[in-house]
């Protein structure tokens, strides 16, 4: 009975011994199963983060080479622009060389012009008088100066016969066609009007323009204004009122003769001048924004002319500026 009780005692401790011995098994399986995961999601992670370290450092890489092609296409663009730029600023400067040659041009050809009608008058004058000279010498007697002698009758001397001056005679009946006669007939045989043509006044006014005596052709410009309002040279009047006005500097002065120009006389060739004078006058008195409008409705209007290519190139400087 003892050894019975002992192999049970014995039976029951195994089992007991087994029971509790399994779960520890289990759970030992558990947890080296765990511990495999773990140990793979942190060999995972790890992965990921070699992942990304190499992704960030080409994406790194890929920012560092482009921050550098923008960097010369930068530098490539204000090249390009610096070069622009001063290719306009010598096309803007020749066609102001050009304008201002063609302007001069203008003015000599205006300034001949005056000198040429002055010379003209001078003619005409010279042949007025002339005209008069033939007039009179046409009224004299047939025989000329020789009639005169045969008129003293009772002197019959040969000196007198002979043709000798005879004081007495001379004074007492002097001959049609002595000297003091013709010398009082020209101004009668010039012209009466009593104000000069529209052209006289313009190529006066221009001649003083020209020598810089600004006051008096001034004052000829507005006196041609006032006598001949409708005529195409009272528009060129008003150009040059503006010009002096502007080398004077009273640009705000100017802009109002330009605008005459501009708006009263729409077919006068000082026309696209006018606009771009009254432009850089705006500018001058900071108006960039009307002076902006004007050189458009300019290059609008006249879009090939010399005046045209200046104000692109006042517009771009403009542009620049603001």
């Amino acid at each position: 009975m003892t050894r019975f009780h002992s192999l049970r005692r014995s039976l029951v401790l195994g089992a007991v011994v087994a029971l509790v011995s399994l779960p520890a098994l289990a759970e030992n399986k558990d947890m080296i199963q765990l511990q495999t995961q773990v140990q793979q999601l942190q060999d995972a992670i790890a992965k990921l983060q070699q992942t990304n370290d190499e992704s960030f450092g080409m994406l790194k890489q890929l920012i560092q080479q482009t921050a550098d092609s923008v960097n010369t296409m930068s530098t490539t663009v204000n090249g390009l622009k610096l070069s622009m730029q001063n290719q306009q600023d010598a096309v803007s400067a020749s066609n102001q060389q050009v304008s201002g040659q063609v302007q001069s041009l203008n003015d000599s050809i205006d300034e001949l012009k005056a000198r040429m009608a002055r010379m003209e008058k001078a003619l005409n004058a010279i042949q007025n008088q002339q005209q008069a000279t033939n007039a009179t010498l046409s009224s004299l007697p047939q025989g000329g100066v020789p009639a005169g002698p045969p008129q003293a009758a009772p002197n019959t001397s040969p000196n007198t016969a002979q043709g000798t001056p005879d004081s007495g005679t001379d004074n007492n009946n002097p001959p049609p066609n002595s000297a003091p006669q013709p010398n009082t007939q020209p101004t009668s045989a010039l012209p009466t009007a009593s104000q000069p043509s529209a052209g006289d006044m313009y190529r006066g006014a221009y001649a003083d323009y020209i020598s810089a005596r600004y006051s008096l052709a001034s004052s000829e410009f507005t006196d041609l204004i006032k006598a001949y309002p409708d005529d195409n040279l009272s528009g060129n009047g008003y150009f040059y009122l503006g010009e002096m006005q502007m080398r004077t500097h009273h640009p705000a002065l100017a802009i109002r003769d330009y605008d005459e120009v501009i708006t009263r006389y729409v077919d006068n060739a000082k026309v696209p001048a006018a606009q771009l004078h009254k432009a850089q006058a705006l500018i001058d008195t900071h108006q960039s924004e009307a002076a902006e409008r004007e050189l458009h409705s300019l290059i609008q209007r006249f879009p090939v002319s010399p005046e045209a290519s200046q104000a692109r190139a006042k517009l771009n400087t403009l542009r620049a500026q603001q």
